[in-house]
């Protein structure tokens, strides 16, 4: 299904590689989901014909990451970018633009803890239709050569009270500058927040975590000579009309 995103309806490279929307709507199609596209938590959902009501998430994500795995062993995902819930969320802990340098443990707790509470409100716990138990993330990560690789990750995050969080610093020109807000484990990065800028919190799972993982694989060939896929898709849907324009009339 991703390959066929190289016809020129695709969302990246001109429309002729797939991008995220293109990842989401094929991974629907796929197993049979729904693809809500808005601003649901979840970008696919699933259903299980012999649990009539309930339904399980997918979180899906893509990014040229590849190569980082090859080097780190890590995935990667932005979790999100929604810069005014997180700041909301901070300054109702007290944490705030002026003193949130100083509390980057409390600040990276918070933002966590606030990201596993929008799962949590969708569960059937809480009253919601998800079986968050049985949701994942599933992210396609590729690289520039043109290889694809699938990893599926629980929704439970490492306990943030155990990652050390900091700003790092560096001096250029006489000046000390601060960084994001990151998050290490004892093998690497863990999370980082951008909350000085787009509010982006992004996330890096070892990949040992992944409770799946495919092959690597390259997009297929398309035949010789294909058209267009918008031109394609209108010769197929509409001949009659198409006819008739092609001539003119």
């Amino acid at each position: 299904m991703l390959s066929t995103y190289q016809d020129g309806t695709g969302m990246n490279e001109g429309g002729r590689r797939p991008g995220w929307r293109d990842f989401e709507r094929s991974v629907a199609t796929a197993l049979g989901g729904d693809a809500p596209e808005s601003k649901f938590i979840f970008d696919v959902l699933l259903f299980d014909p012999e649990k009539p009501g309930i339904k399980y998430g997918l979180s899906c994500k893509m990014g040229n990451q590849l190569d980082r795995i090859d080097r780190q062993g890590r995935a990667f995902m932005e979790l999100s970018n929604s810069y005014k819930k997180f700041w909301d969320h901070l300054n109702s802990k007290g944490i705030t633009h002026d003193n949130f340098k100083n509390e980057a443990s409390q600040a990276g707790i918070a933002l966590v803890e606030l990201v596993k509470n929008w799962y949590v409100q969708e569960s059937l716990v809480y009253g919601g239709n998800i079986d968050i138990q049985r949701s994942s993330y599933l992210i396609l990560s590729y690289n520039t050569e043109g290889w694809y690789q699938l990893h599926q990750f629980p929704l439970e995050f490492p306990d943030p009270a155990q990652l050390d969080w900091l700003f790092p610093t560096r001096h250029h020109q006489g000046q000390t500058i601060t960084g994001n807000l990151r998050a290490y484990d004892r093998e690497g990065m863990v999370f980082e927040w951008y909350g000085e800028s787009g509010g982006q919190l992004k996330y890096y799972p070892h990949i040992s975590q992944a409770t799946w993982a495919s092959q690597r694989f390259q997009l297929e060939p398309l035949p010789d000579r294909i058209e267009d896929g918008l031109i394609a898709k209108v010769k197929l849907y509409f001949p009659d009309q198409w006819d008739r324009t092609y001539r003119g009339e």
